[in-house]
């Protein structure tokens, strides 16, 4: 016999407020309904099983600075994590190119749904790709890693940092704040803006963030009955793909200070990847590549992450610390 849930009490959610944190949160609890039929949605009138509970972060209250400046990664997670490790919330929804390569004790990762679209999105009223645009034109961009490959490919433009959600940013755009930005494929499908995307990027030409498209699902780790309830929903091909990525960026202590891109591709059992690593004025850049078997994945990512260490030697990674 199949187990049930456990539904004595409401099954709590725990997420950012942004629109498409709360998207892929939606997204969560129909997959849940559906795996589990007791947390579907009650009739009228009826107590809903599953209750999502917005939380505040760090990353969602400071946007005047560069996450780099303010503490990377964890800001995004740090204040969901609290409230999961204290009882608030059961699970908490993340975008995985958020989550922080190591979690605090107690929690684990045991939850990817399938990955979206992993490209980066180009948005633009100007011009339609990034070639197009004229010399000394403006990208308003928060992420390191697209300015510096941008910076490589085009060093005539300039890179701005640009933060907020998705709709903060389009209106930014309209407003001529700058000429362009950049937004990740997944996010604007997810909240059916596809309309606005000018073009997409191809990942030959912008290597995407580790775990980008993806959507992680954490819990604690003495939680036995959300670990069964997450178990039908965990797509194993975004595990693995994710869990190279991962790997080849926690081996390079990579955080929202580094220029790291990577991607896992899967053709049955065997996985692609492919890795670099880039000055942030984008002058130098280091690639990899590796393929194997998806059952080596984690060491495929470190394995990438020792060959590009070496071929940038001493003192390319100052920088991260600086």
């Amino acid at each position: 016999m199949t187990a049930k849930p456990n539904t004595h009490a409401t099954f709590t959610i725990g997420t950012r407020g942004s629109p498409l944190a709360l998207a892929q949160t939606y997204e969560t609890r129909e997959r849940l309904a559906a795996a589990w039929p007791e947390l579907a949605q009650p009739p009228a009138g009826g107590v809903d099983p599953v209750e999502i509970q917005v939380i505040k972060t760090t990353g969602d209250m400071v946007l005047d600075r560069p996450l780099s400046e303010i503490g990377g990664k964890g800001l995004f997670t740090r204040e969901l994590d609290e409230a999961m490790l204290d009882g608030r919330i059961r699970i908490a929804v993340h975008s995985m190119k958020d989550v922080p390569t190591y979690l605090p004790d107690g929690i684990i990762l045991p939850c990817m749904l399938p990955r979206e679209d992993v490209r980066d999105a180009f948005i633009c009223f100007k011009a339609k790709t990034i070639a197009d645009l004229p010399a000394g034109s403006v990208i308003g961009s928060s992420s390191l890693r697209r300015a510096a490959q941008i910076l490589n490919r085009r060093p005539d433009l300039k890179v701005v940092n640009f933060r907020g959600n998705v709709q903060t940013r389009m209106r930014k755009l309209q407003e001529g704040v700058v000429d362009a930005t950049l937004l990740a494929m997944a996010g604007m499908r997810r909240l059916g803006l596809e309309a606005h995307i000018t073009s997409p990027i191809e990942t030959t030409e912008l290597l995407p963030a580790v775990a980008q498209g993806a959507i992680g699902i954490t819990c604690r780790a003495d939680d036995a009955d959300a670990l069964r309830i997450l178990a039908p929903l965990n797509c194993q091909d975004t595990f693995d793909r994710v869990t190279a990525e991962r790997a080849f960026l926690t081996r390079l202590d990579g955080s929202c200070r580094t220029p790291i891109a990577a991607l896992a591709e899967l053709d049955g059992d065997r996985l692609s990847f492919r890795g670099l690593i880039v000055s942030p004025d984008g002058v130098t850049v280091h690639t990899t590549t590796r393929s194997g078997s998806r059952a080596d994945a984690a060491a495929m990512g470190v394995d990438a992450a020792e060959e590009l260490i070496k071929a940038a030697g001493p003192g390319f990674f100052d920088f991260m610390t600086s």
